[in-house]
């Protein structure tokens, strides 16, 4: 059984025994109709100090509603959107991971922490976004080859992943309020029942960016009411120097190791489980965890982000864990070469032409007057990934083309916006958040509803 350890298992979901306990976890879901303590079993993997815990998971335990959706894109991967649904709420949330997350970032730091939760609590339907990318490769072609499935850029992240997620949730929440509130159904006719806002973090803002240009351009609706994002990627021309030798390195080698290395991921249960395993093991030995931490801020420029921390989190585990294709990662080389937010130049003047219709990549930063909601940009002055001047870069290019973004900076590294407790930034972003209110007609329709409910029980 050992050799199980060492190979790449896509479709063995089989989980490893030796030195498991299953802990009886008590828990509350809320929304049912019998609301009582109930137990559910978690496993962790108590002797070899890993944990293999997902987000319905953490959810759960917590005491919240859980729902998962499988979410079909247009070219065929699966993607997982979770949720902790309100279903009869007007106003929704769509949280974005960025690069090498997952949904569970939006929900590490507990109920008093975590975005997803403060936003439930706040009367949210929170949904909780996943890009393509994990080793388990969700593909309705279930014989995909690894070189096929991780052919992508952040380009179907933006106009593949995201389209299918929010076109999913729009479908959702239309028919959960065609049942609960019976008057939307003359809403639907003339406009959207219920609002929906967007937190992306990094690469989800850029995603989300692409998103609501190429919506636009394609007079398709985005169904979006506001943006905020977290340090979004996309202007990456002022960084460190390590960086900027990883840019040369990928531009050089590109037509050599696109073919070679379709990804970066770890690909055997045996070596996840060890990295998982290290990391939280680093928390048992301080100067050793401390020693690691600064030789992997020093590696990605200075950042002083808890990087040990992050990868002894539930999702870097054996059994799954996220992975960057090689384009994602040669798209954001070109980004910084050019100084440009642009969508992913395929390398040849007939494959641009044939994806775009012109010869050079669709510029985005151009295209920011298309931008018709509001948008709120957060910087980090401790972010050395992507650092506040970047930004800035994304508020000035919309303050000049007639976008109403706000723009904002607090004294966090690059994974403090998600992964770190940060009472400021998360009252900041439920600010934001609550000034997105129901149309004074669905409130005025509302009201009539509760009235002729009480008419009629007064009529009976």
């Amino acid at each position: 059984m050992s050799w199980r350890w060492f190979s790449s298992d896509k479709n063995d979901t089989e989980v490893i025994h030796r030195d498991v306990y299953d802990a009886s976890v008590h828990t509350d879901t809320l929304g049912e109709n019998d609301p009582s303590v109930s137990e559910r079993k978690s496993t962790f993997h108590h002797v070899m100090n890993t944990d293999a815990r997902t987000c319905q998971d953490v959810i759960t335990e917590l005491g919240y509603p859980y729902e998962a959706i499988r979410v079909e894109t247009s070219d065929g991967y699966v993607l997982l959107l979770e949720r902790i649904p309100r279903r009869d709420a007007r106003k929704a949330v769509y949280l974005q991971h960025g690069i090498l997350d997952s949904s569970m970032g939006w929900v590490s730091n507990g109920v008093v922490g975590s975005p997803a939760f403060a936003a439930y609590d706040q009367g949210y339907d929170v949904f909780l976004g996943n890009f393509r990318g994990l080793v388990s490769r969700e593909h309705v072609n279930k014989d995909i080859s690894s070189r096929r499935y991780w052919k992508y850029s952040i380009n179907e992240h933006g106009t593949e992943d995201i389209p299918a997620m929010i076109e999913k949730i729009h479908e959702i929440k239309t028919s959960e309020l065609k049942i609960s509130q019976p008057d939307v159904k003359e809403e639907i006719n003339e406009a959207q029942p219920y609002k929906l806002c967007a937190i992306c973090h990094s690469l989800g803002g850029a995603a989300i960016l692409m998103y609501v240009i190429t919506c636009r351009i394609e007079e398709k609706p985005h169904r979006l009411s506001r943006l905020i994002l977290l340090s979004p990627a996309g202007f990456h021309d002022d960084s460190t120097l390590v960086f900027t030798v990883a840019e040369y390195l990928f531009l050089v080698s590109a037509p050599i190791l696109a073919y070679i290395v379709p990804a970066f991921y770890i690909p055997t249960k045996f070596f996840r489980m060890l990295l998982n395993k290290l990391a939280r093991d680093f928390h048992n030995y301080p100067a050793v965890g401390g020693l690691v931490q600064t030789l992997m801020s020093y590696v990605v420029g200075g950042d002083s982000s808890n990087w040990v921390g992050v990868l002894g989190l539930p999702h870097y585990n054996m059994n799954d864990m996220p992975g960057v294709s090689f384009r994602v990662a040669h798209h954001l080389a070109q980004m910084k070469h050019t100084g440009k937010f642009r969508m992913f130049d395929y390398g040849s003047v007939r494959e641009n032409m044939e994806v775009y219709g012109s010869p050079e990549p669709v510029d985005l930063g151009e295209y920011y007057r298309f931008i018709d909601i509001p948008v709120d940009l957060v910087a980090g002055r401790k972010d050395k990934v992507i650092r506040p001047s970047m930004v800035r870069k994304h508020y000035r290019l919309m303050k000049d083309s007639g976008v109403d973004v706000s723009y904002n900076e607090f004294e966090y590294a690059h994974l403090d916006f998600t992964f770190s407790h940060r009472e400021e930034l998360l009252a900041y972003v439920m600010s934001r958040l609550l000034l997105v209110e129901p149309d004074p007609k669905r409130q005025v329709s509302q009201k009539a509803l509760k009235l002729k409910k009480k008419e009629q029980i007064e009529s009976s």
